[in-house]
């Protein structure tokens, strides 16, 4: 039970290209880049958004590009990553600043993004995000 516990805790480097996907999404997002966004992210994508509304592909890529929004670079802390075989969970922690439409926010959320390896490449398949409370 202790030598599972020890195991459990310890933490597994991600496969390569699922970590340059990842590093690759979140400066997606970042940098509003459409053509990258559409790359990583699955046709079938689903976001259950911190506002309590359903995304797909489309809405959530034309709100990342839209005139008015920009999103400051982040870091995830407290992060969640957990691989099973051609699937994974990462997620954690960001404070999320920016712009949207044209109006400031600040937020911190809580996230999980699923990933799937389709076709030999890793997208993004479902996110779910919660906001934080403030205090």
């Amino acid at each position: 039970m202790l030598i599972a516990a020890i195991l459990a805790a310890v933490s597994v480097a991600l496969p390569a290209d699922l970590a340059k996907a990842a590093r690759d999404y979140d400066q997606a997002q970042v940098t509003s880049n459409r053509a990258e966004l559409e790359r990583l992210i699955a046709d079938d994508y689903r976001l259950h958004n911190s506002a309590g509304q359903v995304q797909d592909k489309a809405s959530f890529i034309a709100d990342q590009v839209a005139p008015g929004y920009r999103l400051e670079p982040f870091t995830v802390e407290e992060k969640v990553e957990q691989v099973m075989g051609d699937a994974a969970i990462l997620g954690g922690v960001a404070r999320a600043r920016g712009t949207s439409g044209g109006q400031p926010y600040d937020v911190t959320l809580r996230f999980i993004d699923v990933w799937q390896k389709r076709n030999g490449r890793w997208v993004v398949v479902m996110s779910q995000a919660t906001r934080v409370p403030k205090g």
